[in-house]
């Protein structure tokens, strides 16, 4: 089968930094589903990997953490597919990737494609509405208000991939007022177009624009990029007793200036549950079902902004360029073999 993968880590201008390769085609056993997959998105996980971690042995890396595609075997242990089936997912980060034609998963952390969008635009969407959901519903639990606070969310990063889908799945399930950041013309305009009710600068005074708003301090504050940066000015804006999260991976992050406001940090990486096989793993799937059918009902749509064909290696090359620029707005998809 055709792939993509590299056997040295390193800078994307390498001529070997990602490489079409063909692999044996594999079958699936006990959870898994093997997957002919049709579309696939690119993430900054994917760059972090690429630039860092080896292959085993003398094998390939081989990369992907978003993918849509049609169920063509199930394994035993797999429930709630069925050979046909039309399906989107994220994968785990221990396995091999979804940048090839065939790609075995996790039937639990599967969901269902939803009907209403193309390949493509369902492709963008799996990782980070994983990433946005939990670090909403299971992490800073937002339906539960903080005391006092002004009942809100500060989204830093709101054009990102994250970024984008977090927007939305505030707006579609809860009540919360919706303050993004974003520095261009661009990307302020399109998160106002995904629902958001306050667009605020992240090149400027985040505390001073907050305090302008007139709104009082936020009682959610996520921080999906440049948090090092940001610390200090979340520190002074989020309310007493407020709950911040964080996606990133800041070299150094000084937390002590939370402690006299009570606030609790909390990290997310949307691979917990399928690295660790956790007890609630399937939890994960059912999100996906939900995203789903929040989709199809119109509540939410597709972050693509960006479509490159078909799936090799010089698109992959350009996707990985883009997202290390910092300014990808949306989600950059390849699509086809």
């Amino acid at each position: 089968m055709k792939a993509i993968g590299y056997k040295v880590p390193g800078p994307i201008g390498r001529p070997d930094s990602l490489q079409d390769i063909d692999l044996p085609r594999p079958s699936a056993t006990g959870h898994d589903l093997l997957v002919e997959v049709a579309a696939i998105s690119v993430n900054p996980v994917d760059t972090k990997v690429r630039k860092a971690a080896a292959p085993e042995g003398d094998g390939w890396k081989v990369l992907g953490w978003d993918a849509v595609g049609r169920v063509v075997e199930v394994g035993p242990a797999a429930e709630g597919f069925a050979v046909g089936d039309e399906v989107f997912y994220a994968g785990s980060i221990t396995r091999p990737g979804a940048n090839s034609q065939y790609h075995l998963v996790d039937a639990r952390i599967v969901g269902h494609k939803p009907k209403s969008l193309s390949n493509a635009e369902a492709a963008a969407l799996p990782l980070t509405a994983i990433t946005a959901w939990e670090m909403l519903f299971d992490r800073l639990d937002i339906r539960r208000p903080v005391p006092g606070a002004a009942n809100a969310v500060l989204i830093i990063g709101g054009a990102g991939g994250v970024g984008s889908i977090t927007i939305q799945l505030v707006r579609a399930l809860t009540d919360l007022t919706v303050i993004a950041t974003a520095s261009r013309p661009e990307t302020q305009e399109w998160v106002r177009e995904l629902g958001a009710h306050h667009v605020i600068d992240h090149n400027r005074d985040l505390a001073a624009q907050i305090e302008a708003l007139g709104i009082g301090a936020p009682a959610f504050v996520f921080s999906t990029t440049n948090t090092d940066r940001h610390i200090a000015a979340i520190q002074a804006l989020i309310a007493p007793q407020g709950r911040f999260g964080l996606i990133d991976d800041p070299e150094t992050l000084d937390v002590l200036g939370f402690k006299r406001k009570s606030v609790s940090i909390h990290w997310e990486l949307m691979f917990t549950r399928a690295i660790f096989e956790t007890a609630d793993i399937a939890e994960q799937g059912k999100l996906l079902n939900e995203v789903s059918r929040l989709v199809d009902a119109g509540k939410i749509r597709t972050t693509l902004t960006k479509v490159l064909s078909p799936i090799n290696a010089a698109n992959l090359k350009e996707a990985h360029a883009l997202i290390e620029t910092g300014k990808a707005r949306g989600k950059i998809v390849l699509e086809g073999f």
